[in-house]
């Protein structure tokens, strides 16, 4: 055995202390990061203009037979009965291009862009950025009740994802860019920038830190900018601006609404899983199944044609007002049906413009028993409750109702009735309508973002002051019968070894000296130098970090001297850990109203 001098070597020092440590992690490579995000998002508006004009021709092809890339309305077809035709042949391809192609263009596009962020390294294969756009706008313009946004997201995404994978980068860093690509897609598309960030913070990044919300928000930015030039400007859906005011009764048909919006949701929600399960018991391929989704689609666009497509301009109508009831009740049900049918049968398309035109709907046929405020004041409430509700995003919800329409007086009645609608489906379901896909597939996806518990409580708080030390001028023979397990007095399995002005040497352990032949020596002949240690000032949360880099479950704790102040393990993390739990459940009144009886004269 080599024997070293007991002041040859100082343990590792692992600093996080309180003046070492800031309110974010964020560091300069924040920069190139958002360089790229910004060329990202240029290309993404692009991705985006692209698709619409795809979705344009399409449909022009299907219903119209003639080569126009201008984003044209199904419902004003001339085919007669024919017209049950065309979503079933736009099906049969989306099916063979899903078998033969790429399977992960089926479904809506946000899932799958979550599911490549959290199971593939944020990871996307080329040829998904390339049938994702494509198979869309098929379904799309062959009648399919979905939105342009869906598919451009996870189109952005896969274009950001791609990008990012030629350069050197952690897999943090490319699930930025990922998200990046999908955020700026969604500006292009919707003109909402603001929205398009939020979304991807309570859908996409699972974390709130500057260090990837800058980038994204860059990416949304440009995008926005871009947009200006080859799609136009927005709002989309231009409305009068409403009453700053409405008074506790317009208030009160706003808890209305948001609860009925809460209601549809989660039956919509419902609705499409329970349409899933049944295709899943058809003794059929999947390849098979959009075909069969699309018969459902037809005959619904020859009962009510409106139904069919991106359907932007009957949100607008919607908007405006004035529609009869009818024609709300036809969105409302032949939309759900065809829609719930569609999406269940795996084709591919976006949620988000379908569920403004239902939104809308319900909001118009509320509005027809609650306090007038203007035309489209209850369809716009409406349609942000619903997306605060079905996606369980209620601050996209209230941006993103805002963005499409520029009426910032609706700010209250849409903060109200989203978070409402959040509230009733965050309590009648476990899962939202995106993160159901992913439970089915085995995962399980937590949407709440909170300060880990171990982020503020400190190494000072739960370490082990008493603790067993060894001498480091004590004979071996001596150190190996005090760490024996009759002698230890707790579970103490890292002994440090100190001199005599209580500096740590460095640290044996239990396992090491119970497989090595006693040799005759001082133990600092036989210490472990290079200590890995944590100090009293330290967040638990570096201290667990520190442990999953060096595989130790228990540290010495050193003060700023380098002298011995006690130890820190793994039950004590979780004791913390416990704690916090605690905090959580545990009932208490902490003040207490005592009456005094009054004294009889």
């Amino acid at each position: 055995m080599r024997h070293r001098s007991s002041h040859a070597v100082k343990p590792k020092r692992h600093s996080q202390s309180l003046n070492a440590l800031g309110d974010f992690t964020t560091t300069a490579q924040v920069i190139p990061i958002s360089l790229l995000a910004i060329a990202i998002g240029l290309v993404a508006s692009y991705v985006a203009w692209f698709l619409l004009k795809l979705i344009g021709l399409f449909t022009n092809l299907f219903y119209y037979q003639r080569i126009d890339t201008a984003l044209s309305s199904p419902a004003g077809n001339h085919l007669g009965w024919a017209a049950i035709l065309v979503p079933v042949v736009g099906s049969l391809i989306v099916g063979f291009m899903a078998r033969y192609g790429s399977e992960r263009i089926r479904g809506h596009g946000i899932p799958e862009a979550i599911e490549s962020i959290l199971m593939n390294g944020s990871r996307v294969h080329p040829r998904l950025a390339l049938l994702k756009p494509v198979s869309a706008a098929i379904s799309i313009g062959s009648g399919g009740p979905f939105g342009a946004e869906g598919p451009i997201i996870m189109t952005g995404g896969a274009f950001g994802s791609m990008f990012a994978q030629f350069f050197h980068l952690t897999s943090a860093e490319r699930k930025t860019l990922l998200v990046a690509g999908a955020a700026a897609g969604m500006s292009a598309t919707f003109a909402a920038p603001l929205s398009a960030v939020l979304l991807a913070v309570e859908l996409l990044l699972f974390e709130w830190k500057p260090r990837s919300a800058i980038p994204v928000a860059l990416a949304s930015a440009t995008a926005g900018v871009a947009r200006r030039y080859i799609l136009g400007l927005g709002p989309l859906f231009p409305v009068a601006p409403h009453p700053v005011f409405i008074g506790p009764i317009g208030i009160a048909g706003c808890v209305l609404v948001g609860i009925a919006a809460g209601a549809l949701s989660a039956l919509l929600t419902i609705g499409v899983y329970a349409a899933e399960d049944l295709f899943h018991k058809l003794p059929i391929h999947w390849m098979w199944w959009p075909a069969i989704g699309g018969v459902f689609v037809g005959i619904g666009g020859l009962i009510f044609p409106q139904a069919l497509g991106v359907g932007y301009d009957t949100i607008g109508r919607l908007l405006r007002g004035n529609v009869a009831f009818e024609f709300l009740l036809g969105v409302l049900l032949v939309k759900s049906l065809i829609w719930i049918i569609s999406l269940g049968s795996g084709t591919s398309g976006g949620v988000l413009a379908p569920l403004l035109m239902m939104g809308a709907a319900l909001g118009g046929i509320a509005g027809m028993f609650l306090p007038h405020f203007g035309q489209g004041f209850w369809p716009l409430v409406s349609m942000g409750a619903i997306l605060g509700g079905t996606m369980r995003s209620p601050f996209t919800g209230i941006v993103f109702a805002i963005e499409l329409t520029h009426d910032f007086n609706m700010l209250l009645p849409l903060l109200v009735a989203c978070f409402l609608a959040h509230t009733f489906t965050v309590l009648t379901l476990k899962r939202s309508i995106l993160t159901e896909k992913i439970s089915r597939r085995g995962y399980h996806l937590s949407r709440e973002y909170a300060l880990d518990p171990l982020e503020i409580l400190f190494v000072r708080e739960v370490m082990q002051k008493e603790v067993i030390t060894l001498a480091s001028d004590a004979p071996v023979e001596d150190a190996a019968e005090l760490t024996s397990e009759h002698n230890t007095l707790h579970d103490q399995h890292l002994f440090p070894v100190t001199d005599r002005e209580n500096h740590l040497v460095g640290v044996l352990s239990r396992k090491d000296l119970a497989k090595m032949s006693i040799p005759r020596g001082l133990v600092s002949d036989i210490a472990v130098r290079n200590a890995v240690t944590a100090e009293p000032t330290e967040p638990l949360r570096a201290v667990v970090y520190r442990m999953a880099e060096s595989g130790f479950t228990e540290l010495p704790v050193i003060d700023k001297e380098e002298h011995l102040v006690g130890l820190v393990s793994l039950p004590d993390l979780l004791y913390a850990r416990s704690r916090s739990l605690d905090e959580e459940r545990a009932r208490e009144r902490v003040l207490r109203v005592r009456l005094r009886r009054s004294q009889p004269v």
